[in-house]
């Protein structure tokens, strides 16, 4: 039984799925799409990265043989996940490793831009540097204020437990109600989505990328938010309409952005890069060694108990 991994990751996590299968690695970072179509036919299972387009020239090109397709992230946009299906083949992700990483760096984006963490960092390392002075530099502090969770699952839920300790109070705008133990828990409030973008001081998404998510946060979503406030993205880029929301920091009719994802990632819109009012990282959220090595790990999870027959299985299709 052989598995074939789109990216050269850390080795750690797949010690066990080497115990049981061949797994094959690019030499290089990446396959390309073209050594992908090749190969695909001669493995049983594929592990793609989350940044890896798996479309249906790919699945295709995998049906006479792959039988799952184990997506290392816990979005999976980046799979026709619908065509997988029709061709008998199994998609799963890995919700579970990427909730406290990514819960973490949404908290240290909005603290960033809140402080001016990164503006002030910048041009510090100028010979112009910035001014010093007592009402100079002045940014936001977050204790007593309000965090508006758009998508209160388990990452928003870890959020929640980091702004509660920082003083901050929680409301959240969820499809369905939170159980009242859930919302005790986090102090919690429920709000439409209208209603929070006009209390939050703090906007933080986390809901998954689908046709009635695509764009949620639009002109007429930013114009309802606070001067103050600030928005903070490290679920989809294109949850949020990049260019409304340029227009907005742009006028300042709010406060800052933090983004790990972007509407056109890799690529980033120029003018988001020359401004001041938004904090930028590179689709991070879980980048740290302790995070990749057990998505690592939950990947090979799931391979190793689709093959055994077993149902429990992160399944998206």
């Amino acid at each position: 039984m052989r598995v074939l991994v789109s990216t050269r990751l850390l080795p750690e996590g797949f010690s066990l799925l080497q115990e049981h299968f061949d797994v094959v690695f690019p030499e290089n970072e990446i396959f390309s799409k073209e050594e992908l179509i090749r190969l695909l036919p001669h493995f049983d299972a594929f592990l793609p990265t989350f940044l890896f387009k798996v479309d249906k020239d790919m699945i295709d090109a995998a049906a006479s043989r792959v039988k799952i397709i184990a997506n290392y992230g816990v979005g999976y946009n980046n799979i026709d996940v619908k065509y997988a299906a029709e061709k008998g083949i199994v998609v799963t992700n890995t919700p579970d490793p990427v909730i406290e990483p990514t819960a973490e760096q949404a908290f240290a984006l909005m603290l960033a831009a809140a402080r001016h963490v990164a503006e002030c960092d910048r041009k510090l390392r100028t010979d112009e540097g910035l001014k010093w002075g007592v009402l100079e530099n002045l940014g936001q502090t977050l204790y007593g204020k309000i965090l508006g969770i758009v998508g209160m699952g388990h990452i928003g839920q870890a959020l929640a437990r980091r702004a509660l300790a920082s003083g901050m109070r929680v409301v959240y705008c969820n499809r369905t109600k939170l159980p009242n133990e859930i919302e005790n828990i986090y102090q919690a409030e429920r709000l439409e989505l209208d209603e929070l973008l006009k209390t939050a001081d703090v906007v933080s998404l986390h809901t998954p990328l689908t046709e009635e998510t695509y764009h949620l946060i639009d002109k007429k979503k930013l114009a309802l938010m606070k001067s103050t406030a600030i928005l903070v993205n490290t679920a989809r880029g294109s949850v949020v309409d990049e260019k409304a929301l340029i227009e907005a920091l742009q006028d300042k009719s709010i406060y800052a952005a933090a983004l790990d994802v972007y509407e056109f990632e890799p690529n980033i819109s120029r003018e988001l890069l020359m401004l001041d009012n938004v904090i930028l990282a590179p689709h991070s959220g879980t980048a740290t060694i302790e995070a990749r090595n057990e998505m690592s790990r939950f990947a090979s999870q799931n391979i190793l108990r689709f093959f055994a027959g077993n149902t429990d299985i992160t399944r998206v299709n």
